[in-house]
């Protein structure tokens, strides 16, 4: 008999991806019918104008957030590995907007915060400085939702701080002996063994942030505006399969989407050699 694991893999997982590879060689569009046309999605794909505008827009996203997203993260890891009163109250308040960032009910709110008459022009006025519409211009829209995903911090930073609590004590007792300062006991001996809890964290939140999508969706209100400055490129390919009745298109940009995730993380194992160190080596 095959075990329930099996067959939500095969189900879930499998069947749909094997359907999406067949749909992205055919005009499928739902409501017609459907013809094979062999690889002319993918040629098309690359002379798509909005295929780079939605790309540009993504890689954009995952460049400013994921850094600084990680770096707060491994800043309160160490700020709370010091060693606090509460410190499980601070952990549970950190890892909560972790389980909330990515729904629709924290985008609605991140929407009424930065817009026009939000929480965050009411602050700028204490201080007379003068707000701005901030999802409505092209040029604060993205940096919005940048800053959503930064919030969600708190996932990496447990990760962070279990490994902080796995490095030897004698370890950086010794290099405290020797007159090493805190900078360069960080420097020589912790961040050197968090390498692989860094590497993990970068992996993971990199392609996590290029499958982001309630958080452009419910800001845009569905459009990737203004001016194309939110267009996700998974809110593109949302666009073209439910919105244009593209679906063998759509599947083809899935498609695209996946083979950069699955290249760029090939890249990042190969780069990790040089600068990831683990306890065996």
């Amino acid at each position: 008999m095959l075990s329930p694991w099996l067959l939500g893999a095969i189900g879930i997982t499998a069947g749909p991806l094997i359907a999406s590879l067949v749909l992205s060689l055919t005009d499928y569009s739902i409501l017609g019918s459907t013809e094979y046309v062999g690889l002319a999605n993918y040629r098309a794909v690359f002379e798509d104008p909005k295929f780079f505008t939605s790309m540009g827009v993504t890689l954009t996203y995952v460049c400013l957030a994921v850094p600084l997203q990680l770096a707060l993260a491994l800043g309160l890891a160490l700020l709370l590995e010091k060693g606090i009163r509460c410190l499980g109250v601070y952990r549970a308040g950190f890892y909560l907007p972790s389980l909330l960032g990515a729904s629709v009910a924290i985008a609605l709110l991140w929407r009424q915060v930065f817009k026009s008459d939000g929480l965050v022009n009411a602050f700028l006025s204490i201080f007379g400085m003068p707000g701005r519409n901030w999802i409505y211009d092209p040029d604060t829209s993205l940096l919005t939702l940048v800053v959503l995903q930064v919030w969600t911090f708190g996932s990496p930073m447990i990760i962070f701080f279990a490994g902080l609590k796995e490095i030897p004590k004698n370890l950086v007792e010794a290099a405290i002996v020797d007159g090493a300062g805190y900078f360069r006991r960080l420097r020589s001996i912790v961040l050197p063994l968090l390498t692989p809890m860094i590497f993990f964290n970068v992996v993971l939140q990199t392609v996590g942030a290029f499958q982001s999508f309630n958080q452009a969706y419910i800001i845009s209100g569905g459009t990737g505006g203004p001016v194309d400055s939110t267009l996700f490129y998974t809110l593109y390919v949302y666009i073209v399969g439910f919105v244009e009745y593209r679906m063998g298109y759509a599947s083809a940009l899935a498609w695209v989407l996946v083979v950069f995730i699955g290249a760029l993380t090939a890249v990042q194992f190969i780069m990790s050699r040089k600068w990831v160190h683990y306890g065996d080596q």
